[in-house]
């Protein structure tokens, strides 16, 4: 589990062949073979730890998923070790398992801050809502506003600073991860729906059987 709070921007050295190598200094702290970092929000095994970086396999289906295959050497990547059980849960759950993408539409300054349009699916969408937490490239940020094909982030500078999402341009594709409670509640609620559209066993020919 994450928390969606950006530890270090990371550097890829080199991606190709169902591997990433990923320079960085502060996450390689306390990791070893097998930990779990994200990178840009996918959560990704350590296979390999050198001085000053770490590998890991990325399958087909992780970059067909995310935005990792956009990726090339000199990449920036936001970066977080697993959540130790000890610490502070400043952002909110992520699993760092991204449910689809998102591209963005507009960027306009909002005060002191920045405003993000990003368009995304529907079904996305549905699990998005406003004043609710998503992950985007893996930041846990709260949505200020959302609509039938796209939804706005306002972003405080620090986040800006302390993320790769200063440099992203319009148009750029972004990871998301929706609000996990939010995928179970919504989970939940459609299998009571299929349950209620189930036929009923109680049927006028069970009653006469029955002798009512």
């Amino acid at each position: 589990m994450f928390t969606g709070i950006i530890e270090e921007i990371g550097t890829v050295r080199r991606i190709g062949s169902g591997r990433i190598h990923i320079r960085a200094k502060t996450v390689l702290e306390g990791v070893k073979i097998g930990d779990s970092i994200a990178v840009n929000g996918v959560c990704l095994t350590v296979t390999e730890l050198g001085a000053d970086f770490f590998a890991a396999d990325v399958m087909p289906e992780t970059f067909q998923r995310s935005s990792l295959g956009k990726l090339k050497t000199g990449s920036g990547v936001n970066l977080e070790r697993a959540m130790a059980a000890d610490g502070r849960f400043g952002g909110h759950i992520v699993s760092g398992h991204i449910d689809g993408t998102g591209k963005i539409q507009s960027i306009t300054k909002d005060g002191n801050a920045v405003r993000y349009r990003i368009d995304t699916s529907k079904e996305l969408l549905r699990g998005i809502v406003e004043k609710g937490s998503v992950a985007v490239d893996g930041i846990s940020l709260t949505v200020a506003a959302v609509a039938s094909d796209w939804f706005e982030l306002s972003v405080i500078p620090h986040t800006l600073h302390e993320t790769v999402l200063e440099k992203k341009r319009i148009g750029e594709i972004v990871n998301l991860e929706n609000d996990m409670i939010g995928k179970y509640v919504e989970r939940l609620l459609s299998l009571n729906q299929e349950e209620e559209k189930k036929p009923s066993a109680l049927t006028k020919e069970f009653l006469l059987r029955a002798g009512f």
